[in-house]
């Protein structure tokens, strides 16, 4: 599988992407050596999905509250991501099926720090996720020398019983809050490849919020203000859904039904925005 990044395929308007980046200006930064304090390895997670043209008046609203990670001068930094799963779509469908104590597998490059790494997210039955990663020089589309002793040590799963699936590709714009422990990722150009297929999800965003402890937060609020619902989705699912061909996925159509309405208004705002 050849190693796709296909971030410049959006269809956002360059007036509308540069307004997004002139409002990032104004934020206070915060700096990756001063991140530990919220890395939040351990955490809960809160999904929300709008369209790409709510995203600057969300911003100013947010100005106050949150700072914004800066990566080498950028603040909307480009995130590689390969993922891996069984020949049979294992992992998918514990997904799918809602089974408790689920994995996720990945290799993921942060193109604007450089840094790369094989990771391994996991939903116990609290519905807390953990992430564990360990470094890595390069993506790589098989699991072996320490990513494979990692994935042994941390999951049931076999390194040869998991093959690399497709990549998705998007920029992320990471905010933390200036006052209790939370960071809200907001990402937007989604882009899934997968050597035969690709598609592209322009104009909608994909906000997370991610805590130790769920509490009511600046960000939070402002989406219930907005009537923006929590509507959870899974980048990799969606990614399985666009890319592989009658694959089961009949739990997930209510969150599909609710993806392509945002989708279709997106594309008639973007129309109406030109």
């Amino acid at each position: 599988m050849p190693a796709y990044y296909l971030f410049s395929r959006t269809k956002r308007t360059p007036k509308r992407l540069e307004q997004i980046l002139k409002i990032l200006e104004d934020f206070t930064p915060i700096f990756l050596k001063e991140m530990d304090g919220v890395k939040l390895m351990e955490r809960r997670d809160i999904k929300y999905i709008f369209r790409e043209d709510q995203l600057p008046s969300l911003l100013h609203a947010l100005m106050d509250g949150y700072r914004v990670l800066e990566v080498n001068g950028k603040r909307a930094n480009r995130y590689q991501t390969l993922y891996f799963d069984t020949p049979d779509f294992f992992l998918y469908h514990q997904h799918h099926n809602k089974r408790v104590n689920r994995f996720k597998v990945r290799m993921r490059k942060y193109v604007e720090s450089n840094h790369v790494f094989f990771e391994i997210k996991f939903k116990n039955n609290h519905g807390k996720v953990i992430k564990d990663r360990i470094v890595q020089h390069e993506i790589e589309e098989r699991i072996d020398d320490d990513a494979e002793t990692f994935l042994i040590r941390k999951t049931p799963l076999a390194a040869e019983s998991l093959e690399a699936k497709f990549w998705v590709n998007y920029s992320r714009i990471t905010l933390v809050n200036k006052s209790q422990p939370e960071r809200v990722t907001i990402d937007v150009g989604l882009n899934y490849v997968n050597g035969t297929k690709q598609k592209a999800y322009d104009g909608m965003v994909i906000a997370e919020v991610k805590q130790a402890s769920m509490m009511l937060s600046p960000f939070m609020q402002l989406m219930k203000n907005q009537k923006i619902r929590r509507a959870s989705i899974s980048k990799y699912c969606l990614g399985v859904m666009s890319l592989v061909d009658d694959i089961k996925s009949n739990r997930f159509k209510p969150k599909l039904l609710y993806l392509n309405k945002i989708l279709y208004a997106a594309a008639g705002n973007c129309q109406q925005s030109r």
